[in-house]
């Protein structure tokens, strides 16, 4: 939320007024903070909201592909339709199959193939009725191009791990803004039902503030949401969040993929691209043993096989994460077809699913079409906060003559010599854990306060 104007005269700022104060303080720091990271934000919003309607985008771009046009007959078997993807790609080797639920939709066969690196593949995708191959994409962990651009646009602004940068930023500041904003909100209408209704009657500041603030009322936890699944898959945050989830226990159990009386062992999971056994070596058959022990072991819905090292079990996943998510995993004996090890969704600690649960949230896939209307709602309510932030900036700059401006002023400074004891003492500590826990959010604070403090001097000099 872009930060609202500075009030001409507050309480806590006149003479006699109340002193002690964290208003101030979170004023300057929401009116800065919104000004300098909104525009991230809006990046991140529209990136984002594109990103969560992809799979729309994806049946009109590539339907032709992703969609049978008919569904008479009975399915092939998986091997049959494995053969038929292999003569399309003759240099590839097959890493993963992916067989769905929905009889409309195609098989996805991914090839490992020359030149293409350890993220992208080659999928094929083939009827399941007739194992006739419709064409193939290089995708990136089963996306389609056009998905795999709109990821990294909003990932990295497809710029690599650099561009991670923005979105971690953005996200580290998006839970800042929103809680001050709302603080700031809440204390200057002091009732809940003028919080949250826009004002009637009201013009010009006074109206574009009073939506701004009851719309970042409503907009405050699904904001503290995107910020919270957004630093728990961000690189510096990111790192800080698994190695809690290491230190907690909390980290997901990892299926064991060795054999009996193999001293190998190892995940072969939803997205490996590699290390598998290469085409020449595969016992294609062992695709419809693997399929059939699956169903026989409870994993209904969309399975995807993955290949296993040799010497190594195969992995069969559940790869359905719309609610109630079906992301069971069970390693099979590709030779004798024997389940060797299970794990279940429901195995995970509590943090785990949570995680799992919010990325996929995060993404618009959990709820389905629910889950995009709720996205697209937020990304637009988060942009209108931000047009009329930057509006009521402009709405309060000074217009008389002798002292006219293009923009309002910004918070005085000294704001931190109003904090009251209670909130003085712990702080340091706590921007300190923040600062670890949120690297990005620290350094750039820090960054802040250093400049701010040089303008400041300059300008106390001059």
């Amino acid at each position: 939320m872009s930060a609202p104007p500075v009030d001409s005269v507050r309480a806590e700022d006149a003479p006699g007024g109340v002193r002690w104060s964290v208003v101030p303080l979170l004023r300057r720091l929401h009116f800065y903070a919104g000004v300098l990271v909104a525009p991230f934000l809006v990046v991140a919003a529209v990136s984002g909201l594109l990103y969560a309607l992809s799979p729309q985008l994806d049946d009109v771009l590539y339907g032709d592909l992703l969609e049978v046009s008919s569904t008479a007959g009975t399915p092939r078997g998986v091997a049959e339709q494995v053969a038929a993807a292999q003569g399309a790609v003759p240099d590839g080797s097959v890493t993963s199959v992916l067989i769905s639920d929905d009889p409309e939709e195609t098989t996805r066969v991914v090839f490992a193939a020359p030149g293409l690196g350890e993220e992208y593949a080659k999928t094929v995708y083939v009827d399941p009725y007739s194992a006739r191959v419709q064409g193939q994409l290089t995708t990136w962990f089963g996306s389609t191009p056009a998905t795999t651009w709109l990821d990294g646009l909003h990932r990295n602004l497809n710029l690599g791990e650099t561009g991670r940068l923005y979105s971690e930023l953005a996200a580290s500041w998006l839970w800042v803004i929103s809680l001050a904003g709302v603080v700031l909100w809440l204390v200057r209408q002091k009732r809940l039902r003028a919080a949250v209704v826009p004002e009637k009657g009201a013009k010009g500041v006074r109206r574009t503030r009073s939506w701004h603030g009851s719309l970042g009322i409503w907009t405050l936890v699904g904001a503290l949401f995107l910020s919270a699944t957004g630093l728990t898959w961000s690189t510096y945050a990111g790192e800080n969040f698994a190695a809690a989830l290491v230190a907690l226990n909390a980290k997901a159990p990892v299926l064991d993929t060795a054999l009996p009386g193999s001293a190998s062992s190892g995940q072969t999971g939803h997205g490996d691209h590699g290390g598998g056994q290469g085409q020449g070596t595969i016992d294609v058959a062992a695709f419809d043993r693997v399929f059939t022990t699956a169903r026989t072991a409870g994993l209904d819905g969309p399975v995807e096989i993955s290949v296993g090292e040799p010497g190594s079990a195969w992995t069969a996943a559940q790869v359905d994460n719309t609610w109630p998510v079906r992301l069971d995993k069970v390693a099979v004996d590709p030779a004798t077809a024997s389940v060797t090890a299970r794990a279940d969704f429901a195995d995970r600690p509590l943090l785990a699913k949570l995680s799992s649960l919010g990325i996929q949230a995060h993404m618009g896939r959990l709820f389905g079409i629910v889950n995009q209307i709720a996205l697209f709602l937020l990304a637009t309510a988060i942009l209108t906060l931000i047009v009329l932030g930057y509006r009521m900036w402009w709405q309060r700059r000074p217009t008389r003559a002798d002292r006219r401006r293009p923009l309002g002023a910004a918070p005085k400074r000294g704001a931190w010599q109003q904090l009251p004891l209670w909130f003085l003492v712990p702080a340091p500590l706590v921007l300190i854990a923040v600062g670890w826990a949120i690297p990005l959010l620290g350094v750039s604070l820090v960054a802040f306060l250093v400049l701010d403090g040089v303008v400041g001097l300059v300008r106390a000099r001059a």
